[in-house]
């Protein structure tokens, strides 16, 4: 599928936060964006009318539109940073390395000093974030001083130099601000055990933190000393308030291709980001088309070949969900666990809304390919001999035994199709009876389609579970057509999925698009009986008094309700108001009912 007109991909935008990229006829990138709803805010560009010249200009421009989906807003401004970096868009301000948003660092030495930079060195220092505000930086640096003695002198403590005595301790000592390790009064140990701590707190991970802030500030109420409560309350609030990390930026993950896949019955769509020195600098996905079902596996070999030759990647290592053969000049690894997970979750996620805006897209432009597509993907996930383009669904409804009705709703290639719904009151059952009511519905409703030479569905859908899935066979076999038409019931859990003569119920994906339409197909048939069962309810409750009334019939009934609209006005009319309605003898009859009463 060529990529579709602008109009077309605003209306299959995802809501979602992340960041938008323009580009011009010439296919060069002229804009980056972030956004807090991707789809309000790119559309906002073609609907508004622009007060700045150099936005109309821009808006003229943009012929094509791209996007990363991220999980926060703090992740969106984070990556637009890097993009805009990286690919200095025209109409982006200029963002120049020496500003970069800030880092904390826990310095690699033997007393780590940890402390707040902007640049990151290749020195064995560990860096963490990077943070949206050097304010969130000082407050986490002001909890963490609070709670642990570090120093902050930037001597070389060595373990000769501070056994041969040369630093003395300074002010931050005697304040309580420092155990004075230049002097060897603080052990190694002991310093890195609170450094560790140091490093969970920052990556988000307080818990111990917390409860010792609230037994301080427990503690500090109970002295009467309120104002230094509030400041350990508001600590408290910062803490649980912080957004941990970013997944967007990780100086530890350089120099990395990342590669996932989701696919369906005929395309495969690979995700690819691209990481340089811990940043995202790009994020393309490949639509593949299937020729001979070839297997996940079979596709991500293909597009990260593919990918790494069009984008003339030389990475020496790749993240990818599931173990691939590249030979042997490429590491791959699959990540379990943490920020390295956490980036292959985010590429299959942008694989994943790529393939739903596709999706939204085709139903658009070619709406036979998009039926074409969920038709064959049933049949595989249902086990069909043929595609079931003509799809029946029925479902009981009944309270306590009273009216009890029945639905038929039909969907043809996919869609619901209302002009062939159909209500059945049920004729045969006394009581709540699901079995038998299935039994009389599934019967009369092939027996009419019979005797009218009706096309008859591929599929019927029962609502209910193994009982009612072998009350509708009875009727199949009466009617001799059992195996002309695949059958399957659903249970309340709907994943699972009964078929005729098999105890084991067949599991769908909850993902699913088969799963999707069948949900579809129940809560319709819920909602179309449900609605047929209180109307009947509705019409019963307001006719029965009327109706006990000696000597009137339906006929009147109607007429009286036509005109007065409720049983409870007709009850309160007088007596000639009632002769205009349904003349005199019938009038006095329903006058002498409710005044004799």
């Amino acid at each position: 599928m060529d990529t579709p007109n602008l109009e077309i991909q605003l209306k299959t935008l995802p809501t979602q936060p992340g960041v938008y990229q323009y580009y011009d006829k010439a296919g060069k990138l002229i804009y980056v964006g972030k956004a807090k709803n991707l789809k309000k805010r790119v559309s906002s560009y073609f609907t508004k009318n622009h007060e700045y010249g150099k936005t109309r200009v821009l808006v003229k421009k943009i012929v094509d539109i791209k996007h990363i989906v991220v999980e926060t807003e703090t992740d969106a401004l984070l990556l637009e940073n890097n993009l805009i970096k990286k690919y200095q868009p025209k109409y982006n301000v200029m963002l120049k390395d020496d500003k970069s948003y800030p880092w904390i660092c826990v310095k690699n030495e033997r007393f780590p000093r940890v402390f707040p930079t902007r640049r990151i060195f290749k020195d064995g220092s560990e860096y963490f974030g990077p943070y949206t505000s050097m304010k969130t930086v000082r407050t986490l640096l002001d909890l963490i001083k609070g709670l642990y003695s570090l120093r902050t002198c930037n001597y070389n403590l060595s373990e000769e130099k501070v056994t041969a005595g040369k630093y003395k301790v300074c002010l931050e000592y005697h304040l309580g601000n420092c155990k004075g390790p230049c002097e060897g009064l603080e052990t190694e140990e002991e310093y890195h055990n609170n450094i560790k701590t140091i490093k969970e707190i920052i990556k988000g991970n307080f818990k111990d933190s917390l409860s010792q802030f609230r037994n301080q500030m427990k503690g500090l109420a109970e002295n009467m000393q309120f104002e230094e409560a509030q400041k350990i309350k508001e600590k408290i609030e910062v803490l649980e308030n912080y957004q941990a990390k970013s997944t967007i930026v990780n100086p530890k993950i350089s120099n990395v291709d990342v590669f996932s896949i989701t696919s369906d019955e005929g395309y495969g769509y690979v995700n690819f980001l691209q990481l340089s020195y811990g940043s995202i600098i790009r994020s393309h996905t490949l639509e593949i088309k299937k020729k001979l079902d070839e297997t996940d596996l079979e596709l991500l070999e293909l597009a990260i070949t593919e990918i790494r030759q069009r984008f003339n990647s030389n990475s020496k290592e790749i993240y990818v969900p599931f173990k691939v053969d590249l030979g042997e000049a490429i590491k791959v690894s699959v990540p379990k666990l943490g920020d390295k997970k956490h980036i292959v979750d985010l590429s299959f996620r942008n694989a994943k809304y790529y393939r739903m805006e596709r999706f939204k897209q085709m139903k658009i432009v070619d709406p036979d390919r998009h039926a074409n597509r969920i038709m064959a993907q049933m049949k595989a996930d249902l086990r069909l001999n043929e595609e079931p383009r003509h799809i029946e669904c029925f479902d009981n409804s009944n309270i306590q035994g009273t009216n009890p009705v029945a639905a038929c709703v039909v969907f043809k290639n996919g869609k619901p199709s209302k002009k062939d719904y159909r209500h059945f009151n049920i004729k045969t059952v006394v009581g709540p009876d699901d079995f038998a009511s299935m039994e009389e519905v599934v019967y009369r409703r092939y027996k009419r389609l019979l005797d009218e030479d009706q096309p008859l569905p591929q599929l019927i859908i029962i609502d209910g579970g193994k009982g009612q899935l072998s009350s509708s066979l009875k009727s199949l076999d009466a009617l001799e057509l059992r195996g002309k038409i695949a059958i399957i019931g659903i249970a309340k859990r709907l994943e699972e999925l009964f078929y005729p003569n098999d105890p084991i119920p067949l599991y769908l994906d909850k993902k699913s698009e088969t799963l999707k339409i069948i949900q579809q197909l129940r809560n319709e048939a819920h909602r179309f009986g449900i609605e047929h069962h209180r109307n009947r309810r509705s019409k019963n409750a307001l006719n029965t008094e009327l109706e006990t009334i000696p000597g009137i019939g339906e006929k009147t009934v109607v007429e009286l309700l036509k005109h007065f609209k409720s049983a409870k006005r007709v009850a309160h009319a007088k007596l000639d108001e009632l002769e205009d309605v349904v003349g005199v003898s019938r009038a006095k009859k329903v006058y002498s009912f409710y005044h004799e009463k």
